[in-house]
């Protein structure tokens, strides 16, 4: 549970820096290279996101010498055990809200497609409603269709509907139902998180804007009456979370100046898909790099340990087994507060996938009271199995487990 909460406050961190890089770079950008490098640049959000969860070397618990035998100091930087109920209880708040919002974002989107009412085809490869619950849009994701209200026909000219409907392709041809459809996950999944709602109108807009300059940037003559269907329809209709709608009135006056500016940048337009990158790579690389430094609570510092050396069932093995993910246990809450320190010296079976098999106790100090904690613990464990004529093995560690609230003893020298 620590874990899921501790990724969730990782990831909202991450991407408030990216909201907040964006919202400072977004003037910087239009000028750079227009609308379209400006809706690209967020998928600087997404990236963010995913880098912590890319694969990084394993941290090395010794040296590259087989692991034969690992003696190990907890600190009480481990919590009471009653301490693991708020967690819980958080991650328990998390999902829900998370459902809701994701029954919310449903519930919103089958009630738009249901007010469509009847759908016909039409000749320019569009579709007909029988009714407009806030059309002409791009309506579904796996197999999309651009639907237009039933006085389509009668309330724009034949020039404007061709124009409506290159907008609406481009919707599609881009895959921007396929980004409103990630946008809705990513607000199921951080529902909590203040920037979001800034974020999620900033990125529709950006993504109308991009849509706005790619289908008018060839045909500059057509501005102006682009801008006369623009007034033409007005959305007064609750838009649905995952299409792609023509109309949009709280930005209709963005709308409208964007399509004033069609003069060339003396800048290059180059220069601005080169800082784009470099927000890319830069934040990406720096959200990879902080997993190393973030999973401390799920570590066990480990060394050879003199006094248990060589009592392994891995003698006759080419290469002992290598410890690869070893989660301390959790302090037990009595003696937390009777402020007992001890010592238990663990029996760990490794499979020859790595896994633990089993594990017994074969010295406790005091006896009984770390026993359930240490064991509980090391079922988890994970390991790199030894290997014998290069095929892994099954084998068995001696892992010696201390607990002190004090600073770790340093290693005495064998």
């Amino acid at each position: 549970m620590t874990d899921v909460l501790h990724g969730l406050l990782q990831a909202s961190a991450w991407a408030t820096l990216a909201v907040l890089l964006l919202g400072a770079a977004r003037t910087l950008l239009r000028r750079l290279g227009g609308a379209a490098l400006v809706y690209r640049s967020w998928w600087l959000l997404p990236l963010v996101l995913i880098a912590p969860l890319l694969p990084s070397p394993a941290p090395a618990f010794t040296d590259s010498a087989p692991l034969l035998a690992l003696g190990t100091m907890l600190h009480v930087a481990v919590v009471p055990t009653d301490a693991v109920l708020w967690p819980t209880l958080l991650i328990a708040l998390w999902a829900a809200g998370a459902v809701w919002v994701a029954v919310a974002q449903w519930r919103g989107q089958r009630r738009f497609e249901r007010a469509l009412g009847t759908l016909q085809p039409r000749t320019d490869g569009s579709w007909q409603a029988s009714a407009d619950p806030g059309l002409p849009a791009l309506v579904g994701l796996l197999d999309p269709r651009v639907v237009v209200g039933p006085d389509f026909d009668q309330r724009f000219a034949a020039a404007e509907r061709d124009l409506i409907l290159q907008h609406e392709h481009q919707h599609r041809r881009h895959g921007d139902h396929w980004a409103n459809a990630a946008l809705a996950l990513l607000r199921c999944l951080f529902w909590f998180h203040p920037l979001l709602p800034w974020a999620t109108r900033r990125f529709l807009f950006d993504q109308e804007l991009a849509c706005d300059a790619r289908t008018v940037d060839p045909h500059p003559a057509l501005r102006r009456l682009y801008a006369n269907a623009l007034l033409k329809a007005q959305l007064v209709h609750p838009v649905a979370p995952m299409a792609c709608h023509w109309r949009s009135q709280p930005m209709l006056k963005e709308r409208i100046g964007m399509l004033k500016e069609h003069k060339r940048n003396a800048v290059p337009r180059w220069s601005g898909q080169l800082l784009v990158l470099g927000l890319f790579v830069g934040l990406s690389t720096m959200a990879w790099a902080s997993q190393r430094g973030t999973d401390v609570q799920t570590r066990i510092s480990a060394e050879p340990d003199a006094d248990n050396a060589g009592k392994t069932a891995t003698e006759d093995a080419d290469s002992g087994p290598q410890a690869k993910l070893m989660s301390p246990p959790v302090y037990p809450k009595s003696a937390f507060e009777q402020s007992i320190s001890g010592k238990v010296v663990l029996r760990v079976n490794v499979d020859a996938e790595g896994r633990t098999a089993g594990v017994s106790v074969i010295s406790s100090t005091p006896a009984g009271v770390f026993d359930a904690v240490s064991i509980a613990a090391a079922q988890q464990w994970t390991f790199e199995p030894a290997r014998k004529d290069g095929k892994p093995v099954a084998s068995a560690l001696q892992i010696p487990l201390t607990f002190a609230l004090d600073e770790p003893e340093p290693a005495t020298a064998p």
